[in-house]
């Protein structure tokens, strides 16, 4: 079992930044996939990062490519979501979630674990 807690939302204007981070804990080691969902009102859950166990894979929703970037540190068991030029059409909840499985996927069912999520709201 793990669970994640996000941190880091809030309100920002547009052409602003914020760092969202998730602390993982449960597991013992850190080999999993871990990425970041998210859910604007009226709107279905989207894609918008992913990390492989190493770091060394990522992969990025088209909305968010050289906007954001995500990043973890297993020494800390957390994961980062850098949010840079950010726009109104961003606002969401934003979700952690992790995968047992090796590799990174774009497709929510692929996923063992989700935090509660934490609101992005941007203004124009």
């Amino acid at each position: 079992q793990v669970q994640l807690v996000e941190s880091g939302g809030g309100l920002v204007q547009a052409g602003g930044s914020l760092r969202l981070s998730c602390a993982a804990s449960g597991r013992s080691d850190s080999s999993y996939t871990m990425g970041w969902f998210r859910q604007a009102p009226g709107k279905e859950r989207e894609f918008v990062a992913a990390i492989t166990w190493s770091g060394r894979g990522t992969y990025y929703a088209d909305s968010v490519k050289g906007r954001f970037t995500i990043s973890r540190d297993n020494a800390k068991n957390t994961v980062y979501l850098q949010m840079n030029s950010l726009k109104p059409e961003d606002t969401a909840v934003y979700f952690c979630t992790a995968r047992v499985s090796r590799g990174v996927s774009s497709d929510e069912v692929a996923y063992d674990y989700w935090g509660q999520g934490t609101q992005v709201t941007v203004s124009s």
